[in-house]
């Protein structure tokens, strides 16, 4: 069982930046991929940014080049740096960890985005 706790959500105007962190209660070395999703309200959950246990990263289209998703093993986090915010990015934002074997959520935390 892994339990993964994200922290670092809240409020900030459109242009601004925040840094997501999920913290997880096992080591995450072996964790196959590591990501963040988001959902909106009256929307389906999406992928946001992924990254794999080789390092290789993956982004959505519309965070692509605005989001940067890491991890640190030895710390058991992984984090997601988003900078220029939009309102379009406001959701609730969600660490996902899965493998052939298990699937995994956080609880969620908010992120709104003003305009």
């Amino acid at each position: 069982q892994v339990q993964l706790v994200e922290s670092g959500g809240g409020l900030v105007q459109a242009g601004g930046s925040l840094r997501l962190s999920c913290a997880a209660s096992v080591s995450i070395s072996n964790i196959d991929a590591l990501g963040w999703y988001r959902q909106a309200p009256g929307k389906q959950r999406e992928l946001v940014a992924v990254i794999t246990s080789y390092g290789t990263t993956n982004y959505a289209d519309p965070v692509r080049g605005r989001f940067t998703i890491s991890r640190v093993n030895a710390k058991k986090v992984v984090s997601l740096q988003m900078n220029s915010l939009k309102p379009e990015d406001t959701a609730v934002y969600y660490c996902n960890a899965r493998g052939s074997q298990y699937d995994y959520w956080g609880q969620g935390t908010q992120v709104t985005v003003s305009s």
